[in-house]
């Protein structure tokens, strides 16, 4: 075991794409920085003023081990982890959506806790769903090449007798893990199911297959939406798998302006004391966040509004991060994901096969997603959705599995490094003359 981790360890301890790991260093200065500020609540409520940062520092320290260890797996490896991570991920949701098991938090069982330690399952299903998508893509793909004006074009496609063996298994496995994770995190789910539809239509899953799939969810969610609004809610919070439905309607309602059931006890309300109440609080002090800063913002640590703002240090964190460093640091955060999935899609095209370009899309799309899903509902573009700014914000299972993600894009990236730089160069052709040259299994 020794001599393993060594061989892992071996050399320069930094591999892969250096864009990759400036991006990454970058976010963590970040999130100690404004973690720190951000958590003030947390420190007058627990009396430790140093307790949120140097929880966000260690779990940020574990997180670049994870980094160390991934980024020196061999790519062939990671097809094998969907056969333990998506039984074990589809078992804990069954556990904590279906059995009510794990810890109760805001009327959910998102979070299992044994002893000290707490996660949650839907972070390890999105891995686990995006990994098997990607295995089941390349394994029922193939590529062929054929003579196009004169010159050869690789052509990929379904292989023979497989035209809906993709769509059936990844369909499949995604309705299973969507459908448990919305059972108490809607948006998540939908945010995965998004991504894994992008990543069939990159991964050329048959167009029409697709469309009548998603016509199927698009009725689904019609449904869905017809019984949030037809069946009393007091009988919608009795039923397990349709309670969501309620939370998810009123936070569509306060973000479009309509009234809600308790529009008769605001009635001798002033329009301040309606906005500040429970139910408007978060959203209204991260607006005022906003709307209080300026181009380059207060200054670290200087954000008035994280005294008021529940979760400023998670869920609103980008909104204190608008306040504190003005529209140029907003800016310069935004920049730092689109950049982080500007390298990835490079580093795909470099992939000398299908499963490491289209796990690494899978795993960049997703984390990008989910940043600018955080930043919209901080500026309002959004409703509240509780997702958290990827490597910024705080939060254990967050921040450890996108170290994963991150750790899994720099050894895919070290890999196809490693192919360019030992593929056979191409004969010069007298008379500036030109011929296209493709390796042997290289993405077109």
């Amino acid at each position: 075991m020794g001599a393993f981790v060594g061989k892992l360890f071996k050399g320069n301890l930094f591999k892969g794409d250096k864009g990759v790991w400036m991006i990454y260093f970058f976010l963590c200065m970040i999130s100690l920085v404004e973690v720190y500020s951000a958590s003030s609540r947390l420190t007058f409520d627990g009396g430790h003023h140093w307790g949120p940062m140097v929880s966000q520092a260690g779990f940020l320290l574990f997180g670049f081990i994870i980094i160390l260890f991934v980024h020196r797996i061999p790519c062939k490896w990671f097809m094998l982890f969907p056969f333990v991570l998506l039984p074990a991920a589809i078992l804990l949701l069954f556990y904590t959506a279906v059995f009510g098991g794990g810890s109760e938090i805001n009327d959910t069982h998102r979070w299992i806790v044994i002893g000290s330690i707490s996660f949650q399952p839907s972070e390890i299903a999105k891995a686990a769903l995006l990994m098997t998508t990607a295995m089941v893509l390349a394994k029922t793909q193939t590529e062929k090449e054929e003579i196009v004006r004169g010159k050869k074009r690789k052509i990929v496609g379904a292989i023979k007798g497989k035209r809906y063996l993709a769509f059936a298994i990844i369909g499949g496995a995604a309705i299973i893990v969507c459908g448990l994770i919305m059972m108490d995190n809607m948006s998540t789910a939908m945010m995965l199911f998004f991504v894994v539809v992008i990543m069939m239509f990159i991964g050329h899953v048959p167009r029409d297959l697709m469309f009548k799939g998603l016509f199927g969810i698009f009725c689904a969610g019609a449904l869905l939406a017809l019984v949030a609004y037809t069946v009393p809610e007091d009988v919608l919070v009795e039923v397990p798998m349709c309670k969501r439905l309620v939370t998810v309607k009123h936070r569509l309602e306060r973000m479009f302006g309509k009234e809600d059931a308790t529009a008769k006890q605001n009635e001798y309300k002033t329009e301040t004391q309606i906005l500040l109440d429970d139910k408007h609080s978060q959203t209204t002090y991260a607006f005022i966040a906003v709307a209080n800063s300026n181009v380059i913002g207060r200054g670290p640590g200087n954000s008035i509004q994280r005294d008021f703002l529940q979760h400023a240090e998670s869920d609103f964190i980008y909104a204190i991060i608008v306040e504190e460093l003005g529209i140029v640091g907003a800016l310069f955060v935004a920049f730092l994901y689109l950049v982080l999935l500007i390298r990835v899609g490079r580093i795909a095209q470099r992939c000398p096969n299908f499963f490491t370009a289209y796990l690494i899309l899978g795993f960049g799309i997703m984390m990008v997603l989910q940043a600018f899903v955080n930043m919209g509902v901080a500026v309002g573009l959004l409703p509240v959705t509780g997702q958290t700014l990827p490597l910024i914000s705080k939060g254990g299972t967050s921040i450890l599995i996108t170290s994963f993600y991150i750790g899994v894009i720099l050894s895919v990236s070290r890999y196809a490094e490693k192919k360019e730089q030992n593929a056979p160069l191409v004969e010069a052709i007298p008379n500036g003359e030109t011929s296209e040259y493709y390796t042997d299994g290289a993405m077109s």
